[in-house]
C-alpha cells in the first residue's frame, strides 16, 4: 500500500513491551485531530481483535474522537460511524 501511494503512516500501540501499556484507543485519542481528518478524508478503520474489552474500547475512543473534534456530540458521532461504517470504511474482526 506504500508503493501505490495509500498508504501514508503507521503508528503502532505496544500493550505488552517496555514499561509503560499503550493501547490503540491510547493512541486514537492522542492523535485525535489527526485521526479526526483522516477521517474527513476518506480513511478507513480496521478493528481487529477481543471483542470484550479492546474493541468496545476502541470504539469507544473513536466515537470520543468524532464527538470532539468533529464537533458532533454523542448522537452526532454515533450517525458518523454508523455511516462510515455503511461506505465500509469501518470493518471488525472481533472475536
Amino acid at each position: 500500500y506504500r508503493q501505490q501511494g495509500l498508504l501514508h503512516e503507521t503508528s503502532l500501540a505496544w500493550s505488552r513491551d517496555g514499561k509503560e501499556k499503550v493501547y490503540v484507543q491510547d493512541m486514537i485519542r492522542q492523535q485525535g485531530e489527526q485521526f479526526w481528518q483522516w477521517l474527513e478524508r476518506g480513511a478507513h478503520i480496521y478493528v481487529c481483535g477481543d471483542a470484550s474489552r479492546m474493541a468496545k474500547s476502541v470504539e469507544k475512543a473513536i466515537l470520543d474522537v468524532i464527538a470532539t473534534q468533529g464537533g458532533k456530540g454523542d448522537d452526532g458521532a454515533a450517525e458518523y460511524l454508523n455511516e462510515i461504517r455503511e461506505e465500509n470504511r469501518y470493518q471488525r474482526d472481533i472475536y
